[in-house]
């Protein structure tokens, strides 16, 4: 196999193509905060978060440490994109975006159904084909201090039927197709390439 050839660049972010998800956690009153991410991955039965250092989700772990996490398909980009530009925090933090602007509802400003959890407080998103009840056990800067790293353990998995695998409790992955955000632009999966030799779902 002939290597790539390649140029440096001077990239100015990093997204390479990572699924998007939904965060709820419970703010001070009580009420579900919404908001999207983009930097997220699964060890084990715990998912590592990348959050905004001032955001409301970050605040909101630090202060209760449970977290839905639910994965939306291609279909709900829309709805993802409606709650890019907007917080839960008040007053809007000084490194937000220009533009970016309070809203209490993020549920209602996404056009997405709240779902009761089973173990935790913060509602999961209804629309979305997988989800996860968490709680964080970690939650720390980064080495910028301008990030947060949450380390959430996993406590229960609710999936759509049509994504898993009759009789087991496997996800078929070609059924399921997360949202991808790669390089601020939203993507699906295309199709099978292959699998590994450790896939518990062979086709």
């Amino acid at each position: 196999m002939t290597g790539i050839s390649t140029i440096p660049i001077a990239a100015t972010i990093l997204y390479f193509g990572t699924p998007v998800v939904l965060l709820t956690t419970q703010n001070d009153d009580g009420s579900p905060n919404l908001a999207p991410m983009s930097s997220a991955w699964a060890l084990g039965q715990t998912i590592v978060l990348g959050l905004g250092l001032d955001g409301q989700s970050g605040y909101n772990l630090r202060q209760r440490p449970e977290v839905a996490i639910s994965v939306p398909g291609p279909r709900l980009w829309r709805h993802v994109e409606r709650l890019a530009g907007v917080t839960g925090r008040y007053p809007v933090p000084e490194t937000k975006p220009a533009g970016c602007r309070f809203v209490a509802d993020k549920f209602g400003e996404a056009k997405l159904t709240p779902q009761d959890s089973d173990l935790i407080a913060p509602p999961r998103v209804a629309e979305c084909g997988l989800q996860f009840e968490a709680r964080a056990v970690r939650v720390e800067p980064d080495s910028t201090k301008d990030f947060l790293i949450v380390e959430a353990e996993v406590l229960k998995v609710h999936a759509d039927p049509a994504i898993v695998v009759p009789g087991t409790d496997h996800v078929d992955p070609g059924a399921w197709n997360p949202l991808i955000y790669n390089f601020r632009h939203y993507f699906g999966l295309g199709p099978e390439l292959g699998h590994t030799y450790r896939s518990q779902t062979p086709r």
